[in-house]
C-alpha cells in the first residue's frame, strides 16, 4: 500500500485507531505556539482516505484547539497535546470531552503522547518532562521524569513487546527509554565522532518490537531492531514529522510538516533476529 494524503496544514502527528482503523491526523495550521484556536483533526477511513478534512476545528462546535500536534486513542477517547493542555475528544464523533488539568503542572510546549492502554504519557519540549496520568475519572498528571538530559523530549512509545517506554529528542538526537520509576537509559546519543542524528520527532514500534524514529531535519525515516541495528528505510524526505504504525497492517504513517501532506506506505522488509 502507498497513499499519499494531501489538503493538510503543517500536520504535526498522526495516530492509528485500533478498534476502528480509522486514521488520525493533527495539524498545527499556523505556528506551534501561536493561540489562534484554527487548528483541526483530519479522520481518514481504513483505507487511507479522507473521511473529513476537519473532523475537529478549532473554533467550531464548543471546540478549542490551537496547535494539535501529539495523539493518543484509548478506548474511543482520542487525546490532542495542544501547546500547554491536553485536550480530549470522543474518537467516534469528535465531541469534546474536556480538558486534562494541568493546574498544578508548570507546562511550556506540550508534544508526543503515547499511552499503554493504563497511563497516558505526555512530553513537555519545554521543560525537559515527561508526565503520566492514570486514566480514570478525576486523575491529574504527575512527573515520571524531569531532566535536562532529556533535551527537548518530543516523541513517545510503548514497545508493544516489552512494555517499555522510549523517548526521542529533538534538541541532542538523543533515544532513550525510561523505566517505571523515571530512571532513564541511554539507547542512542550523538557524539563528537558519530552525529547520527539530527532533531528526532516521532517514534514508534511495529507488532515485533522494532522501532520507528523519524528525523525531522535530516530527512530520514530509521528502523531499529530489538538488537539496536539500525538501517535506513527512508530518506530526502521534507520535513517528517510524528510517525505512527499501523501494526495490524503493517504499515508506516508519516506526516511531512512544512509539506502539508502525510504518507501511508508498507513497512516492506524486516531485520531477522
Amino acid at each position: 500500500m502507498a497513499l499519499q494524503v494531501i489538503g493538510l496544514k503543517q500536520p504535526a502527528g498522526i495516530a492509528v485507531d485500533p478498534v476502528s482503523g480509522a486514521y488520525f491526523i493533527a495539524n498545527e495550521n499556523g505556528a506551534p505556539t501561536d493561540r489562534d484556536n484554527n487548528g483541526f483533526i483530519t479522520k481518514l477511513n481504513q483505507s487511507g482516505k479522507v473521511e473529513k478534512l476537519k473532523f475537529i476545528e478549532g473554533g467550531v462546535g464548543g471546540v478549542m484547539l490551537h496547535s494539535p500536534k501529539g495523539l493518543a486513542i484509548v478506548d474511543r477517547t482520542l487525546y490532542v497535546s495542544d501547546i500547554d493542555l491536553v485536550r480530549s475528544f470522543d474518537a467516534a464523533t469528535g465531541r469534546p470531552l474536556g480538558d486534562m488539568d494541568f493546574s498544578a503542572m508548570k507546562t511550556d510546549f506540550l508534544t508526543g503522547l503515547a499511552s499503554d492502554g493504563n497511563v497516558l504519557y505526555i512530553a513537555d519540549s519545554g521543560t525537559d518532562t515527561i508526565f503520566k496520568v492514570t486514566l480514570r475519572p478525576g486523575a491529574k498528571p504527575v512527573i515520571l521524569v524531569k531532566d535536562p538530559v532529556l533535551a527537548g523530549p518530543h516523541g513517545l512509545a510503548v514497545n508493544p513487546v516489552t512494555h517499555a517506554l522510549v523517548i526521542v529528542s529533538w534538541n541532542a538526537g538523543k533515544i532513550f527509554e525510561v523505566s517505571p520509576a523515571g530512571a532513564l537509559k541511554v539507547l542512542f546519543a550523538n557524539s563528537f565522532f558519530n552525529s547520527r542524528f539530527g532533531n528526532l520527532m516521532g517514534v514508534d514500534f511495529d507488532a515485533n518490537g522494532n522501532m520507528y524514529v523519524s528525523d525531522y531535519s535530516m530527512g530520514k525515516v530509521i528502523r531499529i531492531d530489538s538488537a539496536l541495528r539500525i538501517q535506513t528505510i527512508a530518506e530526502f524526505l521534507t520535513t517528517p514529522a510524528g510517525l505512527a504504525i499501523d501494526r495490524k497492517n503493517h504499515l508506516i504513517l508519516v506526516p511531512y510538516l512544512t509539506g502539508n501532506t502525510a504518507e501511508i506506505n508498507g513497512l516492506g522488509r524486516e531485520f531477522k533476529k
